[in-house]
């Protein structure tokens, strides 16, 4: 039998959205939730989440510091640098949603809005205006330079403490990307000729 709603209930509903609500958090930032069925201690995973929050802030700073560069690269090699430094951007972007994601399945709060970022990262802040392409790829390859350390120390700890799924998540996706991608800018700053060889001149041997 269909249930039958008095008239004072048919009030309660309307179309209208709730706008312009509000209500306490219901999770401080630096607690870990404490039901989760991880086998991980509570004092491991507050441990691991601070740490994540520090290196997920640099890496959102790095994928927006790669977007800059980006949009404002300039010069003879601005066609390649504009497609690398947006392929970067992207595979950034990805490990900023695995390191968060991280945070959050051991049951902390990930950082997410660009003030509290602002507040936390360690790279420096770079100016608004364009820089030059070496200047560019030196500030790139700094912020790089940074996680990498961060990444081998924050790694060496999870596996002494037993948080292998962050150690995993560390080595396998953000520092080997971060390698990976600090060969690709390391190598447009080696300074060699591009239309004329310099040192030894090349001879054909006789029976070419």
């Amino acid at each position: 039998m269909a249930k039958r709603y008095s008239s004072d209930n048919h009030a309660k509903i309307s179309a209208q959205p709730r706008l312009h609500q509000s209500a306490p958090e219901i999770q401080a930032y630096g607690t870990v939730s404490h039901l989760l069925p991880l086998e991980l201690e509570e004092p491991v995973r507050l441990e691991m989440t601070e740490r994540l929050n520090q290196l997920l802030a640099d890496t959102i700073t790095l994928r927006d510091l790669y977007k800059k560069s980006h949009w404002q690269v300039a010069g003879p090699t601005f066609y390649q640098l504009h497609l690398l430094f947006d392929k970067h951007f992207s595979e950034q972007t990805e490990l900023v949603d695995a390191i968060a994601e991280r945070i959050q399945l051991l049951g902390g709060v990930s950082l997410a809005m660009a003030p509290d970022v602002a507040e936390t990262t360690r790279i420096a802040r770079p100016p608004r205006g364009r820089e030059e392409v070496p200047v560019q790829l030196s500030r790139l390859l700094d912020a790089h330079q940074i996680i990498i350390r961060d990444c081998r120390e924050l790694a060496r700890r999870a596996s002494q403490i037993g948080d292998d799924g962050s150690n995993d998540l560390v080595v396998s996706q953000v520092l080997r990307t971060n390698e990976l991608q600090v060969w690709f800018l390391s190598e447009h700053l080696v300074n060699v000729p591009l239309v004329e060889a310099q040192g030894d001149v090349y001879k054909p041997s006789k029976s070419a």
